[in-house]
C-alpha cells in the first residue's frame, strides 16, 4: 500500500515570494497538514537565475529535496524541482506518525528515486518509497563507491561537519548545520555520510534540506545552501561548513566525529555496521575505533585511547584474535600518543591481566614501562608484574631491561632532584624490572625525603603509598630521613603527615614524625600552648633528656615562626634542663621570648637572669647586653641594684647597640625612672641621672612620672608632694632636657594636683615642703602655688571695655 502523497505546484503572483497550490493530494492528508508543509515545499531559485532556460539551464538548478518534522509528530519527505523561470513543483509523501519507511531505509536514500515526478501526475501513482522497498543500497550519485569518491575528496572537513551533527543529534537547541555547497546532490551526499555514522535512531529522524535560499527560515537540522546565501560564520544560530573554501585549522577534539572520518577516507562504511553490533552508549567512540583499528585503519592518539578504554570496561566483548588486533594497533611505534592513551592503556591491560596470555599483556606492559620512562608522563604507573608472566612475558621483560636498565639507572644517580612523582616511579619501575639500585638507595631517598618536605601536597597520592607496601627497604629508609629532618622542618613534615598517611606504625621508634603527627589534634583540643607541648612530647615516647632533639621538634610545631611569651619560655627552661635547650638549639627561642617581652612583663626580667646563668656561651655581645638590661630593671625591681645606675644603663645601652627590639631598653630604662619617682632613693643616684643629660633616661622618667603609681601617691602622700615638688623645682641649669621636663611635671602633673587639695591637704603640704628644704624652700612653693594676678593682654582689654561701660 503506498504511502500518502501530495504535489505542489507554483502559480503566477506579484509577490516576491514564490507562492504555490496543490494540484494533487492524497485525501488522507488533513488539511493542517497541508497548510504546514506548503510553505516547507516552496522554491526560490538562485539569485540571478535568468527568465528564459535551456533544458540544461534549467536542469542544473538546485534541487530542494527535504526531509521536515512536522508538529503532529509526521514526517515529510519532499522534491522540489525548477520547471521554468520561477516555476516549481514539488512531490511529497507524508509520514504518520510512528509510520516507518517501506523496508527501514533512510530518507536520504530516496534522493535519486525513480518515483519523484517534476509536473503534477494524471492519476495517483504509487509514491517513490514504497517503489523503492525493494531496492537495495541507494539510488543514483549514493552508490558506496561514490560516497567513498565524495568522502575522499572532503576529508579535511568531514570530522567537523559529523562532530556538529552529532552535537544537534543529541541537542534539538544545538546550532543548525549549514552546509555550503555548489551542487545540492553534493548535499546528500553530505547527509548519506553523516546518516551512516549517526546510530540508526538519530539517523532515521534527522532532518534536512539539500537547499534554500533562507537558511534562517527553515527548521531542519541540516541545511544545504549555495555560497552566496551562506550565512556568517559568527551566527550563533548556525554551524556553517564551506567545503569550496579553504582548509580548517586545527583538530576536532571528538573521538567518535574523528574516528568515523578515518573509515570513511579509508573508503570502509562497512565497518559502521559492525561497529553497531558492539555493545556501547550511542555516539560512543570505543566500539567506532576498536572496529578500525581492527581492520588495520590508522587512528590519532585521542580515537586511541578511546578504544582502549572502551575494551578495559568490557574485556569480554571482543575474541582473542580482535584482542590481539586492538594490542597490536596501541603498541605500534607512534609519535604523537599521548598521557591519556598511556592511561587508558594502563587500564585495559590491568583488566585484560589473567584473561589474556602474555603475547597480548606482555607488549602493553612493555609499551607502559618503555613510556614511563622515556615519555615523561609522572601519573604513568607501572603494570603490574603479572603481565610478564609466561616465558613470552619474560622475554619481553629482558628486553626491557636491557632496554632500559642503564638509563633508568643514570637518572636515578644524577643528583638532581626529581620531584617526588617522578622518583616514586622510577623506583617502582626499577623494583618491576628488576634492575639492582641498593647502592642508590640512600641518596636517592633522602632526595625524594627533601622534596616531601618543600612540597608536602606533591606526596598526596597514591602512588607513593603504592611504593612503600610494596618496597620494605624504601619506606625503611624513607620514613628513617624524614624522622631526622622532622626536627629543623616540623611544620612542613606535620603538613606532609596531615596530607599523607605514612605507614610509620611499625617497629621504627620514629619520634618524631609521632610528634607530626600528633601535633594537628593537640592544637585543635586546647589554646594551652604549653599544654599541647606536653602532649606532642610524650606522643614522641622519648624523654627531652635523653633525645633533647625531641624538643626541638616539640617547640616548632607548637610555636612555629611565633616567639613563646616569656611566661611560657620560663615554664619550658624550667621543665627542661638548660643542656637539653642547649642541644635542642631551642634556647634563642627562649631569648627571642626575653627580648620581645612587652615592658610591664615581669617575667622577661626573671627569664633574662635564668638566660644569662643557663647560657654563658652561647649569648653573643649585644645579645648579652640586651639580656644584661632587663636583669639591670630586675635588680632596680628588686631593691638591690649597684650604685652608679644611670651610668650603668646607659653603658649597658651603648653594648647592645644596634638596639634591636626596643623592650629591653623600655624596662631599664622604664624600671630606672621608677626607682628615682620612689621615696627613699639614694640622693647620689637623682643628682647623677638629672646631671646626665641623656634626652632617653629623662624622656622615660618623665613618663614613669605620668604614671597611674606616681599620681596616686601624690593623692595620697604630702611629703610626696613636697619630695616631688623641690626635685622638680631644682637643679635649673642641669641642661635643657632636664629642664624641659621638669618643667612639664610642676605644671602638667603636681599642679593639678596641688590645686585639688583640701585647705588642711595644702597645710600639710607646705608643712612637708618646709621640712623636706627651709623657709626659703617654702616660700619658692607658695609663689610657684600663687595664682597669677596677671590678665593678660586681652583680660586687660576685656576689663577696661567693662570700666568704660
Amino acid at each position: 500500500m503506498s504511502l500518502p502523497q501530495l504535489h505542489y505546484t507554483s502559480v503566477a503572483s506579484g509577490d516576491e515570494v514564490p507562492a504555490g497550490r496543490f494540484t494533487v493530494v492524497d485525501p488522507a492528508i488533513a488539511g493542517p497538514v497541508r497548510a504546514e508543509a506548503a510553505p516547507l515545499l516552496a522554491y526560490d531559485a538562485p539569485e540571478g537565475t535568468p527568465d528564459r532556460l535551456t533544458d540544461a539551464r534549467l536542469r542544473s538548478l538546485p534541487v530542494a529535496f527535504a526531509f521536515a518534522a512536522l508538529s503532529d509528530g509526521s514526517h515529510l519527505l519532499s522534491r522540489t524541482v525548477a520547471t521554468g523561470a520561477g516555476a516549481f513543483h514539488a512531490h511529497a509523501v507524508h509520514l504518520p506518525p510512528g509510520a516507518p519507511i517501506p523496508g527501514r531505509v533512510l530518507p536520504v536514500a530516496a534522493w535519486g528515486a525513480a518515483g519523484w515526478l517534476s509536473s503534477p501526475p494524471g492519476r495517483m501513482l504509487p509514491d517513490p518509497l514504497t517503489s523503492m522497498a525493494t531496492a537495495h543500497g541507494p539510488s543514483r550519485g549514493l552508490t558506496r563507491e561514490g560516497l567513498g569518491d565524495f568522502a575522499v575528496s572532503r576529508s579535511p572537513w568531514i570530522a567537523a561537519v559529523l562532530s556538529d551533527l552529532r552535537r544537534v543529534s543529541e541537542d534539538p537547541s544545538a546550532p543548525r548545520v549549514v552546509l555550503v555547497e555548489r551542487q545540492s546532490a553534493d548535499v546528500a551526499r553530505w547527509i548519506a555520510l553523516a546518516t551512516a555514522v549517526l546510530p540508526r535512531e538519530h539517523a532515521e529522524r534527522l532532518t534536512f534540506t539539500t537547499y534554500t535560499r533562507h537558511p534562517g527560515r527553515r527548521a531542519h537540522q541540516v541545511i544545504g545552501v549555495l555560497p552566496e546565501d551562506a550565512p556568517d560564520i559568527s551566527d550563533p544560530r548556525f554551524r556553517v561548513h564551506t567545503a569550496s573554501g579553504p582548509r580548517p585549522s586545527g583538530t576536532v577534539a571528538d573521538a567518535w566525529a574523528g574516528t568515523a572520518a578515518r573509515i570513511w577516507r579509508n573508503r570502509s562504511p562497512e565497518l559502521f555496521r559492525e561497529a553497531a553490533e558492539l555493545p556501547g552508549e550511542p555516539f560512543a567512540a570505543g566500539p567506532l575505533a576498536v572496529t578500525a583499528l581492527g581492520a588495520g585503519i590508522a587512528l590519532g592518539s585521542g580515537e586511541r585511547a578511546a578504544a582502549a578504554d572502551w575494551a578495559a570496561e568490557r574485556p569480554y566483548a571482543l575474541d582473542e584474535k580482535r584482542t590481539l588486533q586492538l594490542a597490536d594497533a596501541l603498541t605500534a611505534p607512534s609519535d604523537d600518543r599521548t598521557a591519556a592513551e598511556c592511561a587508558a592503556a594502563l587500564r585495559l591491560l590491568t583488566a585484560l591481566d589473567g584473561r589474556c596470555p602474555a603475547a597480548v599483556t606482555a607488549p602493553l606492559a612493555a609499551l607502559l614501562v618503555t613510556e614511563a620512562v622515556r615519555g615523561g608522563d609522572v601519573n604513568l604507573e607501572p603494570p603490574a608484574r603479572s603481565a610478564f608472566d609466561e616465558p613470552a612475558g619474560e622475554r619481553a621483560l629482558a628486553a626491557l631491561v636491557e632496554e632500559l636498565g642503564d638509563e633508568l639507572l643514570a637518572e636515578l644517580t644524577a643528583g638532581v632532584p626529581l620531584g617526588v612523582a617522578r622518583t616514586v616511579q622510577l623506583l617502582r619501575i626499577a623494583r618491576l624490572l628488576g634492575v639492582d639500585g641498593a647502592d642508590l638507595l640512600p641518596a636517592v631517598v633522602g632526595r625524594l625525603a627533601r622534596a616531601l618536605l618543600d612540597d608536602p601536597g606533591a606526596g598526596a597520592r597514591r602512588a607513593l603509598l603504592d611504593l612503600l607496601d610494596e618496597q620494605f627497604d624504601v619506606r625503611t629508609t624513607l620514613l628513617g630521613e624524614l624522622d631526622r629532618l622532622a626536627p629543623d622542618h616540623p611544620a612542613d613534615a606535620e603538613r606532609l603527615l596531615a596530607r599523607v598517611a605514612l605507614p610509620f606504625t611499625g617497629t621504627q621508634a620514629l619520634p618524631h614524625l609521632r610528634m607530626c603527627a600528633e601535633a594537628p589534634g593537640a592544637k585543635a583540643r586546647g589554646a594551652d600552648r604549653v599544654a599541647v607541648l606536653h602532649t606532642v612530647l610524650r606522643a614522641a615516647g622519648m624523654s627531652p633528656f635523653a633525645e633533647p632533639l625531641v624538643l626541638r621538634t616539640a617547640v616548632g610545631l607548637v610555636w612555629g615562626e611565633d616567639t613563646p611569651t616569656a611566661g611560657e619560655a620560663r615554664t619550658l627552661l624550667g621543665e627542661t634542663t638548660s643542656d637539653a635547650h642547649r642541644t635542642a638549639g631551642t634556647w634563642s627561642h627562649l631569648v627571642d621570648a626575653a627580648l620581645a617581652a612587652p615592658a610591664g612583663d615581669e617575667d622577661s626580667t626573671e627569664l633574662a637572669h635564668e638566660l644569662l646563668r643557663g647560657f654563658p656561651q652561647e649569648l653573643g655581645a649585644q645579645v648579652r647586653a640586651r639580656l644584661m638590661l632587663l636583669d639591670f630593671a630586675r635588680e632596680l625591681r628588686s631593691g638591690a641594684p649597684e650604685p652608679g645606675w644611670a651610668d650603668r644603663a646607659r653603658a649597658l645601652r651603648a653594648r647592645a647597640e644596634p638596639a634591636g627590639p626596643p623592650a629591653p631598653l623600655q624596662h631599664a630604662f622604664g624600671a630606672l625612672a621608677e626607682r628615682l619617682l620612689a621615696p627613699g632613693r639614694p640622693g647620689e643616684e637623682l643628682y647623677a641621672f638629672v646631671h646626665s643629660g641623656d634626652e632617653d633616661l629623662i624622656a622615660a622618667y618623665g613618663t614613669a612620672a605620668r604614671g597611674e603609681a606616681v599620681l596616686a601617691l601624690l593623692g595620697a602622700d604630702p611629703a610626696y608632694v613636697a619630695d616631688c615638688f623641690t626635685v622638680w623645682n631644682a637643679h635649673p641649669h642641669a641642661g635643657a632636657d632636664w629642664t624641659r621636663t621638669r618643667t612639664a611635671l610642676l605644671e602638667e602633673v603636681l599642679r593639678p594636683v596641688v590645686r585639688g587639695l583640701s585647705q588642711e591637704g595644702l597645710a600639710a603640704v607646705e608643712r612637708a615642703v618646709e621640712a623636706e628644704g627651709n623657709s626659703r624652700t617654702l616660700d619658692a612653693f607658695r609663689a610657684w602655688n600663687r595664682p597669677s594676678r596677671s590678665l593678660g593682654r586681652l583680660g586687660r582689654r576685656i576689663a577696661g571695655r567693662v570700666r568704660r561701660g
